[in-house]
């Protein structure tokens, strides 16, 4: 019973990471996401200029979209 319980528990883990990364993609818009790809191959993490660019988004936002959905596989 102790490794029925364990090994839920690590699925949680991993189904929670797997929603942080979802909620994050639908945070942005298609628009949004081709943009900042396109921005950081022009100019790598400066995150503040890309922001510039798209309204109502925060450096720290798409700094924090950008490792959760590209760190992953790195």
């Amino acid at each position: 019973m102790a490794d029925s319980e364990q090994s839920s528990t690590e699925d949680h883990t991993v189904d929670s990471q797997e929603v942080t990364s979802e909620k994050l993609k639908h945070d942005f818009s298609e628009d949004e996401e081709t943009l900042i790809r396109r921005m950081y191959d022009l100019l790598g993490e400066r995150w503040h200029l890309i922001a510039g660019r798209i309204p109502g988004r925060t450096a720290e936002e798409i700094e924090k979209y950008w490792k959760a959905i590209y760190s992953i596989s790195e």
